[in-house]
């Protein structure tokens, strides 16, 4: 027994040994699952696409802690502008070092910050900065040096009410600005560079209700003056693509809360989408996205405030990865307020509820999907083909796989593959499809045998059939009365 007894405390300290010897990040946890939304509108899980990596809160830098930050932009050098908002100032970072580069907006002087809420840099490195409690944008050259300030335009088609409250703003290729104001509902304001107001671009609409149609039948002229009053919902956020598409985030709304819209304000996104979570938690009904960004390759990151997750979907809207979610362990937020990504794909998250921010790299799954996607948007049925069966190998709950497989099949005539596949991914427009092209190209390759078998039926029914019915009857007569009598001449023999 005493033999058995150390045996066992051996085991016991080898194996805890064991333990302390496995690296860090294969004992740690991800605080989140993660899943996608068929067809269905079920939750399925999946592998998580993304994965915490640490966090940046200014501790370590001369700047010091961070202070309810507002915004992040990173440039095309991979170098990180964070709007300090706490702080009034604006911390120019290098993304890797996190060495501080600049900071600017912070000394005392007409380019003194009062509380500024978004930033955006032009590529010669020229900075932006909706300083809102000062109501203006404030423009500073590459070394941070203040160069002049665009104040509240003004135009008849502001109205004599109109607050101006910049929060948000981005440049457009003709260095036309998009500006975000607060509790401005007819669309982000275009000024340029002059300070001049030049309209307003792609608004919201007012969602059609049954309720307020109803109201308005039976309502008095007084009642109809305050309905009259509903107006459609303010931009929260923006970002562009390379091809100069604007990305805008709405609070409140239940579907197309994300837009892509064209030069002309058109959404340019298929379809009318639920983005976000199906709710199921929180005081609110809706997602509530207060910032979206682009990628190279269109994969747009959207982050939702209510759940605090990270939603993320391909160029024509399809969800690929849902990560985060609201608490106190590294990977969740308390108050995400911003997102925006290196080059590498790493994405950043500002949190202003733990005035920190936080990197997320993508995981080999991701890495898989992005490639399987980005040729899947493009068209490349073929050559995606593959790849999202090696998707499938990993992860046989993603949906999307199954229906990139099925448009490959039936772009290459494969229709009855194609069907098994949409049947798959319960795609029943594209099934519906895959089906009709199948019994078309059927009746091509057995024509043949169809038309064989179609005179075969005509000889049958023609000709078969009737003898053989008289046959019949002849068989059935005789034994009973002999042979049916001969009519010759009008007599009976």
């Amino acid at each position: 027994m005493k033999r058995f007894l150390i045996k066992a405390n051996a085991s016991v300290c080898m194996l805890a040994l064991l333990m302390l010897l496995l690296p860090a990040h294969t004992r740690a946890e991800i605080p989140y699952e993660g899943y996608t939304w068929n067809k269905l509108g079920q939750d399925v899980r999946s592998i998580n696409g993304y994965v915490y990596v640490d966090s940046i809160d200014g501790t370590d830098m001369p700047t010091g802690t961070f202070n309810t930050p507002e915004d992040i932009f990173i440039a095309d050098d991979d170098t990180l502008y964070l709007v300090d908002t706490g702080n009034s100032r604006v911390i120019h970072m290098d993304s890797r070092t996190h060495k501080v580069i600049d900071v600017i907006g912070a000394d005392e002087g007409p380019g003194m910050l009062s509380e500024p809420k978004g930033v955006y840099v032009k590529k010669d490195g020229t900075v932006y900065v909706a300083d809102t409690k000062n109501q203006r944008i404030a423009i500073f050259d590459k070394t941070g040096k203040f160069v002049r300030e665009l104040k509240a335009p003004s135009s008849p088609l502001l109205g004599k009410d109109f607050q101006y409250s910049p929060s948000k703003v981005i440049l457009d290729k003709r260095d036309y600005m998009f500006v975000v104001s607060d509790g401005n509902t007819q669309g982000l304001m275009q000024i340029n560079q002059k300070g001049e107001f030049k309209g307003f671009y792609g608004a919201n609409h007012v969602e059609f209700s049954w309720n307020r149609l109803f109201v308005k039948l039976v309502a008095t002229d007084e009642q109809k003056q305050q309905l009259s009053a509903v107006k459609a919902l303010a931009f929260s956020n923006m970002d562009q693509d390379q091809d100069g598409f604007v990305y805008t985030t709405t609070l409140g709304v239940n579907d197309n809360q994300i837009k892509r819209l064209s030069p002309v304000g058109v959404d340019t996104l298929p379809g009318s989408k639920n983005y976000g979570d199906r709710f199921d938690i929180g005081p609110f009904e809706t997602t509530q996205f207060v910032d979206v960004t682009v990628n190279k390759d269109g994969l747009i990151s959207a982050l939702d405030l209510q759940t605090s997750k990270v939603f993320q979907y391909d160029k024509l809207g399809n969800l690929l990865f849902a990560f985060g979610g609201n608490g106190d362990q590294d990977g969740l937020f308390t108050t995400p307020a911003s997102i925006d990504q290196t080059s590498d794909g790493m994405l950043y998250v500002v949190d202003k509820g733990r005035n920190r921010i936080d990197r997320f790299r993508t995981t080999p799954f991701a890495d898989l999907v992005h490639q399987a996607s980005n040729l899947y948007v493009d068209g490349r049925y073929a050559e995606a083909e593959s790849l999202w069966k090696e998707v499938l190998d990993m992860n046989a709950n993603f949906d999307m796989a199954y229906l990139a497989i099925g448009k490959s099949l039936y772009k290459s005539d494969r229709y009855q593959e194609a069907m098994e596949y949409f049947s798959l991914a319960r795609s029943k427009n594209d099934y519906s499809d895959a089906f009709r092209e199948y019994r078309k190209q059927y009746a091509r390759d057995h024509f043949a045998q169809i038309l064989g078998g179609i005179i075969l039926l005509i000889l049958i029914f023609r000709f078969l059939l009737p003898w053989s019915i008289r046959l019949a009857k002849r068989k059935l007569w005789e034994p009973r009365f002999g042979k049916p009598p001969v009519v010759r001449g009008g007599e009976l023999k």
